[in-house]
C-alpha cells in the first residue's frame, strides 16, 4: 500500500513519528524520508534550478537526525545536486545558507519543540520556507518516480553556524557602537537556556566573545531527550526554570530558545517573563523605530492590551490576523506588496519576523535586536521593562482547549463559529469585534465581565482553543459560563476542560 504522505504534513512543514515507541510506529522511515526529499528536489528543478546545484542540510539535536539525514543526501545526490551537509545547526541558519553559501534551496531535519521520538523536515528555497501549496506540490512529485538524472550529485561538508554567528556578531557591534567597539556588552550578564537543542551556541558564540558574562546559562550542550524541560519557550516549567536561573544568577537578561532556534522569549533582570503579548510588545517597540505609523502583524491571540499599546503608545497599527507563524508572514508580504509599511510579523508563540531579515522567523535574530536594545537603555541607565511599562496586563487570562469528536472537524468548528456569531449579534451584551480574522472574538463591556473570549479552529488539529482575558475579579469565569451554557448544544465538542474550569 502506498504511503499517504498527505498525513505527515503539519502547516507548512513535514512531520512524524521517527523513533517507535509503545504504540506508535515509525512513520517517517527511510523511505519515506528519501521520497520526500525527492519530491523537493523535483520541486526545485520545476522552479528551473539546474543540476548539480547545491542544497544545504542541517538539523537539530533529535536522536533519529543522523538517520534522517542518510537518506536527505542519498536523495539530493540520487536527484543529481550537490548536497552540502551542514551538521547541527538552527533552522534559520539553513535559510541564510541560500544567501551565504549561493545554496539554491535548503533542508532542515527538525520537529520543533515536539517530543524525542517526533522528527520532520523543513524545506526552504532563496524566496524563503515554502508554503502550504508549495508542500502540497512536493507531496505530489513524492509520490511519483525520482527524476533520472545522467550524473549524481556529490556530499560536501560545511560548518555554516559559524558564519551565522559572526553575522549576529558583527551586528550587535555595529548597532550598539561602543567606544569598546570589539566588546559592545561588556559588562552585562546574560544567560541562554538551550533547553539541549541547538540554541547553545549563542552563549559561547555570540554574547560571550563581545564580552558578556554568560556564567548560569544551562542546557546548553545538545541532547537529543531533551531531559531537563521542553525545548518550548511556551511551556510553563520552561519559562520557569530559565527565571529561576536568571535571578539566581543575577543577570541581565535570561534568553530561552526552543530546539531549532526559530522561535525564542526572554525574561527581564527581576525574572519577569517577557513573553507572549510582552514579547510582541518589545519587538513591536523595536521594529517600529524608523517605521512610524507602521503595522505590526500578529496572530489571533493578542490582547486588547496590547492592540492599545501598538496603536496608542507606539502609534503604530496593530493587524491581528490568523494563528501559524507561516500565515502572519504570509500577510506581512501581502502587504508590504501593497505599499505598507509592515516591519514585523509575530506570533505569541515567539516566532518573530523582521523585514529587514528576509521576513525569516529567527529567534536567534529577535534576541539580537533585544540585546542591542538592552545595551542602548542600559546606557541610560534603565532595563528593558521599562520599555513595555505601559502594557495592561490582563487581571486574568486562561486558554482552555476542547477537542472535536467528529471526523470533519473542520466543518464541525466552522458550524460552531458560524452558530456562536449569530447569537452574538442576537445577545445585547455580547459584542463582535470588528476584526475577526480567525474565529470569532466577542467583548463583554458589562462590568462584572469587562473582556473578551476568541473561540477559532485550530489550524491543524480537532482542537477548539478558546481563549479568555478579564480585567474583573472572576470576569474570565463569568465569561466562560456564559460560552458554557450555548456550546452544550454541540455534542460532538467534549467541554470537560471547560467544566474543569468552572469548578
Amino acid at each position: 500500500m502506498a504511503t499517504d504522505y498527505k498525513k505527515l504534513k503539519s502547516g507548512t512543514d513535514i512531520r512524524g513519528v521517527a523513533v517507535e515507541t509503545e504504540g506508535s510506529p515509525v512513520q517517517l522511515t527511510d523511505e519515506t524520508v528519501y521520497a520526500l526529499t525527492c519530491g523537493f528536489a523535483r520541486f526545485l528543478a520545476e522552479k528551473g534550478i539546474t543540476p548539480m546545484s547545491r542544497v544545504a542540510v542541517g538539523h537539530d539535536s533529535r536522536i533519529s537526525a543522523e538517520r534522517i539525514k542518510v537518506q536527505v543526501i542519498r536523495a539530493l545526490c540520487d536527484c543529481g545536486f550537490t548536497a552540502v551537509d551542514c551538521g547541527l545547526a538552527s533552522t534559520p541558519a539553513m535559510f541564510m545558507t541560500t544567501v551565504d553559501f549561493d545554496c539554491c534551496g535548503a533542508v532542515q531535519i527538525t520537529a520543533s519543540h515536539h517530543p524525542y521520538d517526533r522528527n520532520g523536515l523543513k524545506f526552504f528555497t532563496k524566496e524563503g520556507g515554502v508554503d502550504s501549496g508549495d508542500l502540497d506540490a512536493i507531496i505530489v512529485f513524492a509520490a511519483e518516480d525520482a527524476p533520472a538524472t545522467a550524473e549524481k550529485g556529490t556530499v560536501e561538508a560545511a560548518e555554516y553556524m559559524p558564519i551565522y554567528a559572526k553575522r549576529l556578531r558583527d551586528m550587535i557591534c555595529r548597532e550598539v557602537n561602543a567606544a569598546d567597539y570589539e566588546h559592545p556588552l561588556k559588562g552585562y550578564h546574560i544567560i541562554v537556556d538551550a533547553g539541549n537543542g541547538v540554541g547553545g551556541f549563542y552563549a559561547t558564540e555570540v554574547l560571550q566573545p563581545l564580552g558578556a558574562g554568560i556564567a548560569g546559562s544551562q542546557f546548553l550542550e545538545p541532547d537529543g531527550m531533551f531531559p531537563n524541560h521542553a525545548p518550548n519557550p511556551e511551556n510553563a516549567e520552561a519559562m520557569a526554570s530559565v527565571s529561576e536561573a536568571t535571578v539566581k544568577a543575577k543577570a541581565d537578561l535570561g534568553i530561552i530558545f526552543d530546539t531549532d532556534v526559530d522561535r525564542a522569549s526572554c525574561v527581564d533582570k527581576h525574572g519577569k517573563e517577557i513573553n507572549r503579548n510582552r514579547l510582541v510588545a518589545l519587538a513591536s517597540l523595536i521594529a517600529l523605530e524608523g517605521n512610524d505609523g507602521g503595522t505590526i502583524v500578529t496572530d489571533s491571540v493578542t490582547s486588547t492590551g496590547l492592540t492599545a499599546f501598538i496603536n496608542d503608545t507606539l502609534g503604530g497599527k496593530h493587524y491581528r490576523y490568523m494563528r501559524g507563524y507561516r500565515n502572519v508572514i504570509n500577510k506581512q508580504l501581502e502587504l508590504n506588496a501593497k505599499g505598507v509599511n509592515c516591519p514585523l510579523a509575530i506570533e505569541t508563540s515567539g516566532h518573530a519576523a523582521f523585514r529587514e531579515n528576509y521576513h525569516l522567523d529567527d529567534g536567534a535574530y529577535l534576541m539580537t535586536k533585544i540585546v542591542i536594545k538592552l545595551s542602548q537603555v542600559g546606557q541610560e541607565g534603565k532595563g528593558l521593562d521599562a520599555l513595555i511599562a505601559d502594557l495592561h496586563d490582563p487581571l486574568e487570562a486562561i486558554e482552555i482547549r476542547l477537542k472535536i469528536g467528529c471526523d470533519d472537524f473542520k466543518s464541525y468548528g466552522k458550524t460552531i463559529i458560524a452558530s456562536l456569531q449569530f447569537a452574538a449579534y442576537g445577545n445585547a451584551g455580547w459584542r463582535v469585534a470588528d476584526d475577526n480574522r480567525e474565529g470569532i472574538r466577542i467583548f463583554f463591556d458589562d462590568s462584572q465581565y469587562n473582556g473578551w473570549f476568541l473561540l477559532r479552529l485550530s489550524v491543524h488539529d480537532p482542537i477548539i482553543p478558546i481563549n479568555i482575558e478579564s480585567d474583573a475579579p472572576g470576569g474570565a469565569k463569568k465569561i466562560a459560563a456564559d460560552l458554557h451554557r450555548f456550546l452544550t448544544a454541540f455534542g460532538c465538542l467534549d467541554l470537560a476542560p471547560l467544566r474543569d474550569y468552572l469548578k
